[in-house]
């Protein structure tokens, strides 16, 4: 796959969790395809992922899981 930044072939694809939201209105989206360049330092959401998020927090009455979550403060 070719970086969309620097046009330079081998990117690598991660998987993130990213918090929406906060207190009773947070959700959490994990298994998000995060693309990361190893040749010039980016990483970057496609289109079509930013559109699935946007979709996934439309509907998350229907798609979403509520779960218990550990919550510490950095400070």
């Amino acid at each position: 796959m070719i970086c969309d930044i620097c046009g330079i072939d081998g990117v690598k694809i991660r998987l993130i969790s990213r918090a929406y939201g906060k207190g009773k209105d947070l959700l959490i989206v994990e298994n998000i395809p995060l693309v990361s360049c190893p040749h010039c330092g980016e990483s970057y959401l496609s289109a079509q992922t930013l559109h699935k998020i946007q979709e996934i927090k439309r509907n998350r009455q229907i798609l979403a899981v509520e779960r218990p979550v550990e919550v510490a403060s950095f400070a």
